[in-house]
């Protein structure tokens, strides 16, 4: 719809709150005048935003300076039509309303900030904790899992804690796992069903079960809570890991070749300084020549990512190789002699059964991964060099998250974008000492070499 207007009209807005600093808003209209209406042009919301560094407005008359009403003499210049009156009022009218006008999505909230706003954003900032809710265990598991993961966010409330809301999240666990034991014990294979009733039975009256946890919300003493809940938390990933012994989904038939991961496995990279220096001393100790980084990887959500790497790590392929430090990463160097598979784009979206191929997530869409990169000590492949819908090969990386440098809701602007495999749960510290030149001395698969499945082909 065109407007074939020559006017420009200027709204100014100004707080009438004294003592504050304040922004003043200027909506500027600009209609480009139309000789026909084959030429005419769709008009055009400029809005500039500039502060104000007033103080208080002394009087107070200029605090209404929204026009009410308008000379239209001033706009019906000559030979305007109707039409157009009525134009400028429905677009005034679109500013002082309270509510948009149907179908003007331009008011309409962006996908970023609803994104900002929404409580999807509340990603896991632990690698610990991504694991734990990356596992693909019992409905009932989860809901106990979820109600003492509330229990972690209200700790952080200062002061006065709600300890009557944490001591009603624990009842609430203990009555599903009471509830629902047979049903949390036949989601265990029957060969590790004795294991399974040693840890549930440690989870609902153990010395760091569900009951102790009880009675330290009761006496109100905030670091006991918090022992108890993360030795609560432990039992309920380990009861959990057991109730997924494989993966919980079907591969696409044409990656059935690739190597694959089934399931948790663990790798121990030993590093050394480039330069012949030393790593600071742990707490007590001396100079260290080397440390050491334990990883875990998720074959539950990445099995052809985490599959390819551990095959690579089994076969030697990252020993001796270097590292360099990139705006905020650590990466391996790129060694395209060493006999990896271009692993499809490999992400699972939050609230799905599989993950997705060779498609990026958008976060500002809403769409969230399981695994997030936004952690510090994510572990994640690089893009392909021939195409960013594979993984490289080799090429690996370790992400040095830093919300003073992300985005809405302090989520990574790369997220969604890579394929996360697993997250650095030792050694932690060792990641900001590691500079350009350090060397992989050595990377084996401690744990989890009976879940590593090779084709023929492999």
């Amino acid at each position: 719809m065109a407007f074939p207007l020559s006017s420009s009209i200027t709204l100014s807005f100004t707080p009438s709150t004294p003592k504050r600093h304040f922004l003043s808003t200027h909506f500027a209209f600009r209609f480009s005048q139309a000789r026909s209406q084959e030429n005419a042009r769709p008009f055009q919301l400029k809005v500039q935003c500039k502060a104000s560094k007033e103080a208080f407005v002394k009087d107070k008359s200029q605090c209404r300076n929204i026009p009410t009403s308008f000379n239209l003499s001033t706009l019906i210049n000559g030979t305007m039509k109707l039409e157009n009156v009525i134009a400028v009022i429905l677009i005034l009218a679109e500013i002082t309303s309270p509510l948009p006008l149907a179908g003007w999505d331009f008011w309409s909230i962006s996908p970023a900030n609803a994104v900002l706003y929404s409580p999807e954003t509340k990603l896991p900032r632990t690698g610990e904790l991504a694991l734990r809710r990356a596992i693909p265990a019992n409905t009932n598991m989860k809901a106990i899992q979820d109600s003492l993961e509330d229990i972690s966010y209200l700790l952080r409330i200062p002061q006065r804690k709600p300890y009557g809301t944490m001591e009603g999240n624990v009842k609430k666990a203990l009555k599903i796992a009471v509830d629902g034991k047979d049903s949390i014990l036949a989601s265990i294979p029957a060969d590790l069903r004795e294991k399974g009733l040693t840890l549930y039975s440690s989870l609902v009256d153990g010395k760091g079960g569900l009951e102790a946890l009880l009675k330290s919300i009761k006496d109100q003493d905030p670091d006991r809570v918090s022992v108890g809940l993360a030795s609560s938390l432990d039992t309920v990933a380990e009861l959990e890991l057991l109730q997924a012994p494989g993966l919980s989904f079907l591969l696409p038939e044409q990656y059935l070749r690739y190597p694959r991961l089934t399931g948790r496995a663990i790798v121990e990279l030993t590093i050394e300084k480039g330069d012949g220096s030393s790593f600071s001393p742990e707490a007590g100790g001396e100079l260290r020549k080397t440390a050491t980084i334990q990883v875990v990887l998720d074959g539950y959500s990445a099995p052809l990512t985490t599959g390819n790497f551990a095959k690579l790590v089994t076969d030697g392929a990252y020993d001796g190789t270097k590292l360099s430090c990139i705006n905020q990463a650590i990466i391996s160097e790129n060694d395209t002699g060493k006999n990896g598979y271009s692993v499809p784009l490999e992400i699972m979206p939050s609230g799905q059964f599989e993950p997705l191929y060779k498609t990026t997530l958008s976060v500002q869409d809403g769409e969230l991964p399981v695994l997030p990169l936004s952690v510090y000590g994510a572990v994640a492949m690089a893009h392909s060099e021939v195409s960013e819908e594979y993984s490289s090969p080799y090429q690996f990386f370790f992400y040095l998250y830093d919300k003073r440098n992300s985005g809405l809701g302090g989520i990574s602007f790369e997220e969604g974008q890579f394929s996360v495999f697993g997250y650095t749960t030792a050694g932690r510290e060792i990641l900001p000492q590691i500079k350009t030149g350090d060397i992989i001395k050595s990377a084996k698969l401690v744990e989890g070499r009976d879940r590593l499945v090779l084709s023929s082909e492999s």
